[in-house]
């Protein structure tokens, strides 16, 4: 058999074909038993499946395969690999759902087998603009999942906000992670987050997932083609916030339609980047996360604690003690731990509460969030960031 006539190849070529409407492709893998069958049709059989005038009638053609050899050839040599619908390295799940994609391009340092279905995925997403009540629980609740036994893949976009955290959270907490991109798996974006990317593909267990060709650009369309992906892939989605209508929304709405495990972070309802989740929840798409030991749970996994957190109030001391005087360290020890008990309060409520001067109090705050012991919004609502 010819080398262009191999199932990866033909499955490949068929997958630039026909990307945007696989179910075309697989109805005609289907009906004809392979995809190299496809391509061993005669002109009139083309024509009588798909029409004269159809575009893609004129691209099954010799050289298709030949420019799609070419192109993994190129690809394996740089260590990527392409796994076709049916193989045993293609995410079973995802083969489930309605409109799968013909096939993936993978950068990984693991084999496709072991990262996609030797364990449990979970997809964790949201909005871009991700609130720092939003943040704090996407690591709240990454970490939980990433401490868990066993650890589940942890699933999302590699976009800002939302996507980023739960990647990164999991890399150091040493949890698998596959980012689903929108674009050729030989670009990344957004550009900042090239590192994290390289992090990623390096990483085992971890991996660079995408239906796109090498050479796609990140058009709006692709974003949302995408989120099939994440959502097919994964026993279980997580919205940590979203606007009433997004790219989580659209995820998480396609996860329940798939039949998987839907859970969504709820949040105020004055806040528009929860309204998303609150609306989720109503309709019981979603069920409404409570903490993160039921989270884990309800999905299956074992929970573990925490190792302890650093006391805020002895790591202010410690940070500070050779600094400032006793005064200033007991001052800076009250807010921490008046923000502790209290989160989200404002620097206002904090001067009323405690009895301090507000210009004090801002000032000792500015200080905190400089050192990372705390962070705040624009309206200076006050958290712990604490590890």
């Amino acid at each position: 058999m010819e080398r262009i006539y191999d199932e990866d190849v033909c499955c490949c070529a068929l997958n630039r074909i026909f990307g945007f409407k696989p179910r075309v492709a697989l109805a005609l893998i289907s009906s004809l038993g392979s995809a190299s069958q496809v391509f061993r049709l005669k002109a009139g059989e083309l024509d009588r499946l798909l029409g004269t005038d159809a575009p893609a009638r004129r691209m099954i053609c010799r050289q298709t395969l030949s420019d799609t050899a070419e192109e993994l050839d190129g690809l394996y040599g740089k260590g990527y690999s392409f796994i076709r619908i049916g193989s045993s390295g293609y995410p079973k799940l995802l083969a489930e759902c309605e409109d799968p994609p013909l096939g993936l391009y993978v950068r990984s340092t693991s084999a496709p087998e072991s990262i996609f279905n030797d364990s449990t995925a979970v997809a964790v997403v949201g909005t871009r603009d991700i609130s720092d009540y939003g943040k704090e629980w996407c690591r709240k609740i990454t970490g939980a999942l990433s401490r868990s036994r066993p650890a589940p893949a942890i699933v999302s976009g590699l976009a800002l906000g939302t996507d980023i955290t739960a990647h990164v959270t999991a890399l150091e907490l040493g949890a698998p992670t596959i980012a689903v991109m929108a674009t050729g798996i030989d670009s990344i974006y957004p550009s900042r987050h090239r590192n994290i990317a390289e992090r990623i593909a390096s990483t085992p267990g971890c991996a660079l997932v995408t239906d796109y060709p090498p050479g796609t650009s990140p058009l709006q369309i692709n974003f949302i083609r995408r989120n099939r992906i994440i959502a097919g892939m994964s026993h279980a989605t997580i919205l940590i916030e979203s606007k009433s209508k997004g790219g989580g929304m659209l995820t998480a709405r396609l996860a329940f339609s798939y039949s998987r495990d839907v859970y969504a972070l709820p949040g105020r309802i004055d806040d528009t980047r929860s309204q998303g989740c609150n609306i989720l929840i109503k309709e019981k798409v979603a069920e409404s996360i409570l903490s993160e030991k039921l989270l884990v749970e309800s999905i299956g996994l074992k929970f573990r604690e925490e190792a302890g957190r650093p006391d805020p109030a002895e790591t202010v001391r410690a940070m500070y003690m050779e600094k400032y005087c006793e005064d200033k360290i007991s001052r800076l020890s009250r807010i921490v731990l008046h923000i502790k008990k209290h989160r989200g309060i404002t620097v206002e409520e904090l001067a009323l509460s405690l009895g301090i001067p507000y210009k004090e109090v801002l000032e000792c705050t500015a200080l905190l969030e400089t050192d990372g012991i705390i962070s705040s919004d624009l309206l200076q609502r006050c958290y712990i960031r604490l590890k």
